[in-house]
């Protein structure tokens, strides 16, 4: 199985930069990198909703001084706490099934990006360096947006031969 029907070819720097994505290792690296990044968010979601109730209040108000988003984290733990307390949990727990099952994982992925993103401009007093768990989360999350991890043993691989997508091809966007 391949992860996509023709090599990758582009131009960089005006040399030729190919990549042999073909084959079954690829296949497979892609696959198992898919379902270990859905499997560290759906973990971390359901453990959330479990212990219920989950509340982000700490993160936002106390963890964020000093960084660039702390007056917007400042508000939403004043003013609307309740959307990061049920979309954190939530939003973890989707994008983790998702990845792990290989359904919508394009659209997953670009919102575990996003969520990474978040926590990596919001990381507090960078501790660790620029270099981080929430960056190399940020990199796991397009690496399998990027690539289309969903048509390597995924659902999106059978979703996309539906009548459905082949009429509005806008849809694979959403899959791979």
């Amino acid at each position: 199985m391949s992860t996509t029907d023709a090599d990758a070819h582009a131009r960089s720097l005006e040399t030729d930069v190919s990549s042999n994505r073909s084959g079954e290792w690829p296949a497979y690296w892609l696959a198992l990198l898919r379902v270990l990044t859905g499997y560290w968010f759906l973990h971390a979601g359901l453990t959330k909703l479990m212990e219920w109730p989950f509340s982000a209040e700490g993160y936002l108000l106390y963890a964020s001084e000093g960084t660039v988003l702390a007056p917007v984290e400042v508000w939403f733990a004043q003013n609307a706490l309740w959307l990061p307390n049920v979309m954190v949990p939530v939003g973890e727990t989707l994008i983790g099934l998702g990845l792990v099952v290989g359904f919508l994982t394009r659209l997953a992925a670009v919102n575990g990006a996003l969520l990474m993103a978040f926590f990596y401009v919001t990381n507090h007093g960078w501790s660790h360096g620029m270099v981080n768990g929430d960056l190399m989360g940020l990199l796991l999350f397009a690496t399998v947006a990027v690539l289309g991890a969903g048509r390597a043993f995924g659902l999106d691989a059978y979703v996309e031969r539906s009548r459905l997508v082949r009429r509005h091809e806008w849809l694979r966007y959403l899959l791979g």
